[in-house]
């Protein structure tokens, strides 16, 4: 009988003998493995905390001791043992379960977490409150070692140990965040798994002192002391202690028996907060992913027995457009210099770190630090450009405008993800990027409607004398029928792509291609709709605008963002300060935080299919000719 059909929740697992949690181990793993291969997910991250999960499940008592899991790319297993086996197959599925923790979900999941490196300070939080209320509780924070080259950890730490506050923060180290990972933390933790030895000979002469008669345990307790004060001078850990956590490790994350022993120690450690270093291999279990941890960090739907995708992209992808673009000027231009936040492959610079090494900078994860940097390159005489995903980007917006947009620097910001990006969800939809943008002085904003048009941008922006962002979506996107532009784009001017009587659509981005089947559908109707392609988000094409407004077109603009002080919003504001008529309509997202699904389910749930975009311009010019306001004009 199977293991894993019999958890119910937590409290299930801490039944199991020691077999059977090796056993569900197994289980456990079998189930990633057949529901990423079908759905896509994050695998190689979630296969190396298998063990670790049950061991944490089996220590604590969720939910009313915490455990906050940073970023989610390790909580499928966390998943399967809080109730949601049944719908584990649904998995980053349209109305089923997220890949991320979710507070919707379960009790078990204390915060809706995508971006790294925030997980000690909620945790921090949840300690104080617990000592606040005169609570007995643990909270645990579960962190990749990745996560560590985030300035949050280090400013929670600090603020824990100097305050004293009982805390748990479990380091797991994999050797990896999405990229592999880089810097002096990463070499510094090799020395720490050096040491690993040195625990399990401690645990074993500790063991055999306090089996002697009445002296064994004050005897092994000082032993441990005398121990204690050696390691701290020959296995490392004194960067953690110098912030005031206890340090143990590092532990075989893979050994639940292990593990369980030593957080059932933690639980004693009331006088101060700790640190546990474990070390797990990332993709355990799964030959494939061991092999290649960054290919299988986020995967789509695969064959299990040969890794093979399950079905082909069509074209290149944005990313890949914005990297073979950058090889292409930097061929031509030294001053070029290539930045990642520890994304490398998915924001497509691989190619050009292989190219030009000394030119690529990997910071790890650290988008703010990334930024600021770059301002500093820019000002020593180079042309940066930093690649981030929308959702990463947000966690630099002070950098953006102050270290770089409030000194004019020439850094370009190639934002991938922006607007909606499908089964990843509500905290990495890149739906905020035009209205962080638009509102900073000196800063350019691009949005190519196609992937063809990325390679264009970014030849702009290397002619830009300010700060330039180009934004695109995740993927990529064919040009137009009969396109035959090329060169770079020209900031401040719009492109038509369809001719229109009666009004005009003004679209950007992937938001264009819905935009021209929605004239379509529109002319089946007995309606001319021009449609626009506002490329230039920052300056806009104000001739144009004066243009259609002068030949009496309705306008209604149409984006895959934050309809709040978003694209739409600026045209109003624009078309109001030079005395114009204002959008009959505004299309975008709503006040809300939308879910994961597939990107045409989105749109259909957002107000933004074509169809859905033609009845609204339908209705609005109904409205309209009722009224007596009918016009006529050309675009």
């Amino acid at each position: 009988m199977s293991v894993l059909t019999g958890i119910a929740g937590p409290e299930d697992v801490k039944k199991l003998s020691e077999p059977e949690c090796r056993e569900l181990a197994e289980e456990l793993r079998r189930e990633i493995i057949d529901t990423v291969s079908r759905q896509g997910g994050h695998l190689a991250s979630n296969l190396g905390v298998v063990e670790l999960t049950i061991a944490l499940h089996r220590a604590f008592e969720s939910p009313k001791d915490k455990l906050v899991f940073d970023v989610g790319h390790q909580v499928y297993a966390h998943k399967l043992l809080t109730g949601r086996g049944d719908r584990f197959k649904t998995l980053r599925s349209y109305g089923g379960i997220s890949g991320f923790p979710c507070r919707a979900e379960s009790e078990h999941d204390l915060f809706d977490t995508g971006h790294s490196s925030t997980a000690i300070s909620m945790a921090l939080g949840l300690a104080r409150a617990r000592d606040l209320k005169g609570e007995d509780s643990h909270v645990v924070a579960i962190v990749g070692d990745g996560a560590l080259t985030g300035g949050m950890c280090y400013e929670a730490m600090n603020d824990a140990g100097n305050a004293g506050t009982p805390l748990i923060v479990v380091l797991n180290d994999n050797e990896m965040s999405i990229s592999p990972n880089v810097g002096a933390l990463h070499n510094y933790f090799k020395h720490l798994r050096a040491s690993a030895s040195w625990y399990g000979n401690k645990r074993r002469v500790r063991t055999r002192i306090e089996r002697i008669p009445v002296v064994g345990k004050p005897a092994a307790r000082l032993i441990e002391k005398i121990k204690d004060m050696v390691k701290s001078v020959t296995t490392g850990g004194e960067l953690f202690e110098s912030l005031g956590f206890r340090y143990w490790g590092p532990f075989d994350g893979h050994n639940i028996e292990e593990m369980t022993h030593v957080f059932e120690e933690a639980k004693q450690v009331r006088d101060m907060p700790l640190l546990i270093h474990v070390v797990t291999r990332k993709g355990n279990g799964y030959d494939l992913a061991e092999r290649q941890p960054e290919k299988y960090h986020g995967t789509a739907p695969f064959f299990v027995e040969n890794g093979m995708k399950r079905s082909r992209g069509s074209g290149k992808s944005a990313a890949q457009a914005a990297g073979d673009a950058l090889v292409s000027v930097a061929a031509e231009d030294a001053r070029v210099v290539a930045i990642t936040a520890a994304m490398a492959g998915g924001t497509g610079l691989t190619k050009f770190a292989s190219y030009y090494p000394q030119r690529f900078f990997d910071v790890g994860i650290a988008e703010q630090h990334a930024l600021s940097m770059a301002a500093g390159l820019a000002r020593g005489g180079f042309r940066p450009f930093f690649a981030v995903y929308a959702t990463f980007l947000q966690r630099a917006y002070d950098q953006l405008i102050h270290d770089v947009c409030l000194q004019n620097l020439p850094v370009c910001v190639l934002v991938d993800h922006a607007g909606l990006v499908g089964d990843d969800g509500k905290t990495h939809h890149g739906v905020f990027v035009s209205q962080m943008s638009l509102s900073v002085p000196n800063l350019t904003v691009l949005a190519p409607k196609d992937t063809a048009g990325i390679a264009r941008a970014i030849r702009a922006a290397l002619k830009a004398d300010g700060p330039v962002v180009i934004e695109y979506p995740k993927e990529g996107i064919p040009p137009c029928e009969g396109e035959t532009e090329s060169g770079p784009l020209t900031v401040g001017r719009w492109q038509i792509l369809a001719e229109g009587t009666d009004c005009a659509l003004l679209a950007y981005g992937r938001m264009c291609l819905q935009a021209l089947e929605a004239a379509k559908q529109l002319k089946e109707h007995g309606i001319s709709a021009g449609v626009v392609d506002c490329c230039s988000l920052k300056p806009m094409d104000l001739p144009m605008l004066r243009d259609l407004n002068g030949k009496g077109l309705l306008l209604f603009t149409v984006e895959d963002g934050q309809a709040i002080g978003g694209f739409g919003s600026e045209v109003a504001r624009l078309c109001i300060a030079e005395g114009l008529r204002a959008p009959a309509g505004i299309a975008g997202i709503g006040d809300c935080f939308v879910p994961h699904g597939q990107v045409d389910q989105l749109l259909q749930d957002c107000g933004l299919s074509a169809g859905q975009i033609a009845k609204r311009v339908m209705n609005q010019l109904k409205e309209r000719k009722y009224a007596g306001g009918e016009a006529k004009g050309g675009c």
